[in-house]
């Protein structure tokens, strides 16, 4: 009998010890405590949240938490040098993200990564045992887990479809060619307003101007030029120099807008291989115009472009004076309108795309320059306003915007050192140049003198003296104007100045029209009141100062 109990004895230990229900709850919740079992659904769920695969690791299958462990700290691994390349190296980590290749590997990683972690989830869930949890807590537990699932994994899933969509964005509007180098320390690029209507063969651009980006600081100029200029000159090496080696002159019918139309239309053929010749040719006649190399132009359709504005929420201003919303042509000849179907109103303001358009497009009742400057002054709010926060918040409708109205030859190869100057540039002033009033007087677009044209920019884009520095270079008539905060407005002369100086009072400083010199309230009854009496002289006084504006 001895011999038959002592086995059993010693056998009863051996149980308890490999029974595992009472000593490892996390890996075998069957018969633990309510509490313990709700304690155990949440931790599992947070791990993996915080680092996907632990939770296997502790309570499921091993070999599936180490592979998922992995694959998270390869994840990590990345970020962190992506992390370091954001500090040390931004243009790089910006060209990774939008090279075509290594964007569209990007995507794929991102969507697995977005299943795999689903599945992991999905495997925690088994894990939890929902049935073992009470009634009350089992609602909770899955709730948890399914926002947990979808802040992770529907984030990877939400930032590869982002991400995708940057990417067609970038192969609709930029191109496959090749690199720029910058041209005396800058790079130029051509802004180009098209003006394509059914009416027309080939895209009209209806304003011009140049961006001109230091390409060490981010330092920024924009030279406008009217879109009337006359005898434009066609730079070294282009095909239409070999047409008009005297520039584009042949009558009032020659202005520097119309290239764009005639090469389209008629001289396609001295680009072959070019993808808008008439871009091209009206690039090289900004070249040889201002005397500077041009690199690249970006056509924005001017029809699309209240779309961009739109999807961008708006740019707020402050404008100098009321802006009509021109009715129909009455008199084509001499560009009367009929009655103004609205009016933007001075002073600030929030524009959508639709005024934020006519603003920049309208030209009744002044000249051509002051809308200049308010294009200007557009431009430049955009750029102010498309911070980090907006671009991410709007990004995928100002995507989906841009493809429709943007159109460029700049190199997608380009584009981190381009943001990463953009970046740079960002609250630094501007300088400004326009080849007409203010700095040119108003009839120097028609007899353009290319020497002082070229004398004005290259003293706009000099390098800024050192401190102490002689200022006998340039005589105050010829120079250019100083740094104009981001209005584009015209600077208000002080008395004995010549065009092109630098004014004493800043132009951001001005004070919206608002009153007549009564001080009468200015109002939309008002001016359209002159406007059926025929006084349209009336209405040129009080809208005088409406090329003044500041982006805000």
């Amino acid at each position: 009998m001895t011999n038959s109990y002592a086995p059993s004895r010693q056998q009863e230990p051996r149980n308890r010890t490999a029974s595992p229900s009472h000593s490892d709850p996390v890996r075998h919740p069957s018969g633990a405590a309510a509490p313990v079992l709700t304690k155990r659904a949440f931790l599992l769920v947070l791990m993996t949240l915080l680092l996907p695969g632990s939770a296997q690791i502790v309570a499921g299958n091993r070999r599936l938490g180490r592979t998922a462990l992995r694959v998270t700290l390869t994840v990590w691994a990345l970020a962190i040098l992506a992390a370091v390349l954001l500090v040390v190296s931004r243009p790089t980590l910006i060209n990774v993200i939008t090279g075509p290749v290594t964007s569209l590997l990007l995507i794929i990683g991102l969507g697995a990564l977005a299943l795999g972690w689903a599945a992991v989830f999905l495997n925690t869930l088994r894990l939890i045992r929902p049935v073992l949890l009470t009634p009350r807590v089992r609602p909770a537990v899955v709730l948890t887990l399914v926002l947990a699932m979808i802040l992770s994994s529907g984030s990877l899933g939400y930032a590869a479809y982002l991400l995708n969509v940057s990417r067609d964005a970038i192969g609709n509007i930029f191109s496959n060619g090749p690199t720029i180098e910058p041209s005396e320390g800058r790079y130029n690029f051509l802004m180009m307003g098209g003006d394509a209507g059914a009416d027309r063969t080939g895209r009209r651009p209806d304003s011009l101007s140049v961006i001109s980006v230091d390409a060490k600081t981010g330092k920024t100029a924009i030279i406008s030029v009217p879109r009337n200029l006359q005898n434009a000159q066609f730079s070294e090496g282009s095909p239409m120099r070999k047409l008009y080696p005297d520039g584009y002159n042949c009558g009032d019918e020659c202005l520097i807008n119309a290239i764009n139309t005639e090469v389209t239309n008629e001289h396609q053929d001295l680009y072959p291989g070019v993808a808008d010749p008439g871009a091209q040719a009206t690039m090289e006649a900004v070249s040889g115009t201002l005397g500077i190399k041009v690199q690249a132009y970006v056509l924005v359709d001017m029809e699309g472009f209240s779309k961009l504005i739109d999807a961008m929420g708006g740019i707020r201003i402050k404008a100098g004076g009321w802006v009509p919303l021109s009715g129909p042509t009455v008199d084509e000849a001499n560009g009367i309108h009929g009655m103004p179907i609205g009016w933007i109103r001075a002073g600030e303001q929030t524009l959508d795309g639709y005024h934020a358009l006519w603003y920049g497009r309208s030209r009744e009742f002044v000249d051509d320059y002051a809308r200049i400057q308010r294009q200007q002054c557009v431009q430049q709010a955009m750029l102010k306003q498309l911070d980090p926060a907006t671009l991410l918040a709007k990004f995928e409708d100002i995507a989906k915007a841009g493809t429709k109205v943007v159109e460029s030859n700049v190199s997608a190869g380009q584009l981190g050192s381009f943001v990463d100057l953009a970046m740079k540039a960002k609250g630094q002033e501007m300088s400004r140049l326009t080849i007409g009033p203010p700095d040119f007087d108003a009839s120097f677009s028609t007899t353009p003198d290319f020497d002082k044209i070229h004398q004005k920019v290259d003293a706009l884009l000099a390098p800024a003296p050192a401190a102490g520095a002689a200022d006998d270079g340039i005589r105050p008539q010829d120079a250019a104007p100083g740094p104009l905060s981001a209005a584009g407005g015209s600077p208000r002369t002080q008395p004995g100045t010549q065009p092109g100086t630098q004014p004493a009072e800043s132009p951001s400083d001005f004070t919206p029209v608002t009153t007549t010199p009564d001080g009468e309230p200015i109002t939309v009854e008002m001016l359209n009141q002159f406007k059926r009496n025929g006084d349209e002289q009336s209405i040129r006084d009080l809208v005088a100062t409406n090329g003044q504006c500041a982006p805000l």
